[in-house]
C-alpha cells in the first residue's frame, strides 16, 4: 500500500476511534497496532510493546509526574483562594479591576500549578461567583477565567513545554524562560478585552459602597495581606525552580523533585492540612493526571513509529519541504494544521505527535526552535476554549452551571482572537520570545 493511501485510513479509524469516545491513548495505541499488524505480520507486536516501554523509559520523563504533584498540592490547597483575595485588595476597587484581578490571578497560578484545568477550577470557583455578584456580564465572567486558564502551558514552569523538550531535545531551561514574555503579554491583551467587553457590555456595579466603616476596611485589608503571605512561600518556590535551572544548578528532574516534596510540605504547614483525606486527593489527582499523560506519551511514540514505518511521516515531511512557497506562507499553513490538531486533541498528544516531524522543517525554513515552542503552545491554547473539546470550556460550564455553555463559549471566542492577536505580534516581533532567554542563558 502506498504511504498516502495508508496515511487517509489510519487518519480515518483515528478519527473514528476518537469519534465514540475513545481515550486518546488507547485510540493511538489501538490504531497503530492495527497498522503495523495489517502491514507486517503479528511478529511487529514485538516491537510494538518494546517501543511502548522504551518510549517513556528516560529519567527526564520524572519531571512531568514531579511538576504534576507540585501543581496539585497547589491546587488541592486553599492557595487560589488566598491569591484571589490578595489581588481583589489591590484591583477589585478599579474600574474592571475585579475582572483583571482574575486574570492576574490566573497568570500567578499558572506559574504555580502548570496546569489549566487546574488554574480554570482553582480560581473560577471563587471568581465567577464574585464577578457575577457585581454586575459583570456572564459571558466576561466565564471568559475571562476560561481563557486565563489556558496561561497554565504557557507560563513556566509548564509541563507541556517540558514534554516539548523531550520530543525535540532542546533545552528545557531555555523553553520555560522563553515563555514568560509571551505569557505576560497574552495576559495583558486578556485584560484590555476584559475592559473593553465591560465598557460595551454597560459596565457593572459594586454591590458594597464605597464608603465603609474604618474598622470593616481595617480588617479586610488585614485579612488579605495574611492571605497574601500564605501565598509567598509558594512563589518562592517556584522562583526558586527557576532560578535552579537557569542557574546550572540542577536539571529540570531534580528541579522538580525539590519543589514538588516543598509544595507538599508548605501545603501542610501553611493550611495544615495534616489530615489523611486531603493528602490522599493530592496523590490521587497527581497520580492520574500522570498516569494519563504518560499512557499519552507512549502511545504517541508508537504511532509515531507505525507513520514512520508505513513511510507516512516521511511523505508528509517530503511534501511539505517540497512546497516552494515563501517560509511565512509555510508558518501559515503549520499554524492552521496545529490550529485543527489543537480542535480534537489535547495539547500533549499534539506535542508528542507533530513537534518532532515539525522540527525539522522549522530548521530549514531558519525558524528558531524556541520561538515555534511559543506559537505551538498558543495555538494548543486556543484548542482549550474552542470547540468541540475545549476542555476549559467545560470545566467553567460545570463550575457555574446556571451559566449556558453557548454563553461561556462566545465570552471566550474574543480571548481566543486576543491569542491570533499575540501569534502575529511574535511573528511580526520573535525578538519577544528570544530576548530573555538570549539575555539570561547567552
Amino acid at each position: 500500500m502506498d504511504p498516502v493511501t495508508a496515511g487517509i485510513l489510519v487518519a480515518i479509524g483515528l478519527i473514528v476511534l476518537m469519534a465514540i469516545g475513545t481515550p486518546i491513548a488507547f485510540a493511538l495505541g489501538g490504531i497503530s497496532l492495527i497498522a503495523l499488524v495489517a502491514d507486517r505480520g503479528v511478529a511487529e507486536l514485538t516491537y510494538f510493546g518494546e517501543t511502548f516501554f522504551h518510549s517513556i523509559a528516560s529519567f527526564a520523563f520524572v519531571a512531568i509526574p514531579m511538576f504534576i504533584l507540585m501543581g496539585s498540592a497547589v491546587a488541592s490547597s486553599p492557595t487560589g483562594r488566598d491569591l484571589y483575595r490578595s489581588l481583589d485588595l489591590w484591583l477589585g476597587r478599579l474600574p474592571g479591576g475585579l475582572a483583571i484581578s482574575n486574570i492576574g490571578a490566573c497568570s500567578i497560578f499558572a506559574a504555580l500549578s502548570g496546569s489549566s484545568p487546574a488554574t480554570c477550577a482553582a480560581i473560577g470557583k471563587m471568581g465567577i461567583p464574585e464577578m457575577r455578584k457585581r454586575g459583570y456580564p456572564d459571558g466576561v465572567a466565564a471568559g475571562c477565567i476560561a481563557a486565563g486558564g489556558t496561561l497554565g502551558i504557557l507560563i513556566p514552569p509548564s509541563v507541556t513545554m517540558i514534554i516539548y523538550g523531550i520530543a525535540t531535545e532542546t533545552s528545557i531551561g531555555r523553553l520555560f524562560i522563553a515563555g514568560v514574555v509571551p505569557g505576560f503579554m497574552l495576559a495583558g491583551l486578556f485584560m484590555i478585552w476584559t475592559l473593553i467587553a465591560c465598557k460595551m457590555a454597560g459596565g457593572y456595579h459594586n454591590p458594597n459602597p464605597v464608603a465603609v466603616a474604618a474598622a470593616n476596611m481595617k480588617a479586610n485589608v488585614e485579612g488579605n495581606l495574611r492571605a497574601l503571605v500564605r501565598v509567598l512561600p509558594f512563589l518562592a518556590v517556584v522562583a526558586g525552580i527557576l532560578f535552579a535551572l537557569y542557574g546550572g544548578v540542577a536539571t529540570p528532574s531534580e528541579a522538580a523533585g525539590v519543589g514538588a516534596f516543598l509544595c507538599v510540605a508548605l501545603a501542610i504547614l501553611v493550611y495544615r492540612m495534616w489530615q489523611l483525606g486531603p493528602l490522599k486527593l493530592i496523590m490521587r489527582d497527581a497520580l492520574r493526571e500522570s498516569v494519563m499523560i504518560m499512557l499519552i506519551i507512549a502511545a504517541a511514540e508508537v504511532f509515531a513509529y507505525a507513520l514512520s514505518s508505513l513511510f507516512i511521516t516521511q511523505t508528509v515531511a517530503g511534501a511539505i519541504a517540497d512546497l516552494e512557497v515563501n517560509r511565512w506562507v509555510l508558518m501559515g499553513i503549520i499554524n492552521v494544521f496545529l490550529l485543527v490538531a489543537g480542535f480534537f486533541l489535547p495539547p500533549v498528544a499534539v506535542i508528542v505527535m507533530t513537534a518532532p516531524i515539525l522540527l525539522p522543517i522549522i530548521l530549514a525554513a531558519n525558524f528558531d526552535p524556541y520561538w515555534f515552542a511559543v506559537i505551538l503552545t498558543i495555538n494548543l491554547e486556543i484548542g482549550l476554549i474552542t470547540p468541540p473539546v475545549g476542555l476549559n470550556l467545560f470545566i467553567i460550564n460545570s463550575i457555574a452551571p446556571d451559566i449556558s455553555l453557548r454563553d461561556v463559549l462566545m465570552g471566550s471566542l474574543p480571548y481566543a482572537l486576543c491569542m491570533v492577536l499575540g501569534i502575529l505580534l511574535l511573528c511580526f516581533f520573535p525578538g519577544l520570545v528570544t530576548w530573555l532567554p538570549d539575555l539570561i542563558m547567552g
